[in-house]
């Protein structure tokens, strides 16, 4: 029956701590490791933390989460009743978190299905929520992951970063490394595609940059029905007023929310992220 079937992501997502009690959503957190100190996203690491240990140019990385946290994870579920699991997952380009639940789902007992989401943050988030509604509805396990793959691919993310400095420092820049030869002046807006981060334009000054992300959201979004987060790090003071601009610009708007980033992803784009997530329904 669908209603044994579990939920399982990871910290990536970013949901609100409503959704995850109300739909019973099992997190596997990543680590973040500053200097030689490794700690858990959303439990001993802040991304107030995160910003100040890059700030103040500590060494900041990153690490998934081992197989044998997953398989405690999934034994859990099963112990709880669980007769399948739908584990869904930041992209693999952006992190072995994916594969390692792979690994652990080998194990467990019970059918496991590991949803590569290509995406991260509430683009993530989205697809696991559609998975939780999936499941409520009644759906198998192969419907309740089809429907949360098929979210996803449904999903853009678009972001402005103050600099690539932190993309760099942490290898996930992919080929948006050929914007840094750009001049300091241009900053650039980058998107998710094929799971991987990808430059989109060039614009001259961050006003102009964060004036452009609002018109690409804006256009993306069009008349469907959509849900949308404004992400950011340490920068609330842009993340709202886009937010409320969104709401005036969008026709179809079901749900917005203003999500700062985790420890996690900030390590990797650095203070100052403006992002937008539109998520068709």
């Amino acid at each position: 029956m669908s209603h044994r079937l579990a939920l399982v992501t990871d910290s990536t997502a970013y949901l609100p701590q409503q959704a995850i009690d109300r739909h019973r959503i099992t997190v596997v957190p990543l680590s973040v490791v500053v200097g030689d100190t490794p700690l858990t996203e959303g439990v001993e690491i802040s991304p107030k933390d995160v910003a100040e240990a890059l700030r103040a140019r500590q060494r900041v990385t990153t690490s998934r989460p081992g197989p044998e946290t997953f398989a405690a994870a999934y034994r859990a579920a099963v112990e709880a009743g669980a007769t399948g699991i739908v584990s869904v997952h930041i992209s693999a380009e952006l992190s072995g978190t994916g594969e390692a639940a792979g690994l652990a789902a080998a194990e467990a007992g019970v059918p496991v299905r590991v949803v590569d989401s290509r995406l991260v943050g509430m683009a993530l988030g989205h697809s696991v929520l559609t998975a939780a509604q999936a499941i409520e509805d009644g759906l198998d396990l192969d419907a309740v992951a089809a429907a949360a793959t098929a979210r996803a691919e449904r999903t853009s993310g678009f972001f402005y970063v103050d600099t690539l400095e932190y993309l760099r420092r942490g290898g996930r820049i992919g080929a948006a490394q050929a914007l840094l030869g750009s001049a300091l002046s241009v900053k650039p807006l980058l998107h998710l595609a094929g799971g991987r981060i990808e430059p989109l334009e060039k614009v001259r000054t961050a006003s102009r940059a964060i004036a452009r992300l609002e018109e690409i959201a804006v256009e993306k979004a069009g008349t469907d029905q959509v849900d949308i987060t404004v992400h950011h790090l340490a920068a609330e003071e842009r993340a709202e007023p886009l937010a409320e601009r969104l709401r005036a610009r969008v026709p179809g708007l079901r749900e917005l929310s203003v999500v700062e980033v985790g420890a996690v992803i900030g390590a990797h784009v650095g203070p100052g992220l403006l992002a937008v997530v539109v998520a068709p329904r």
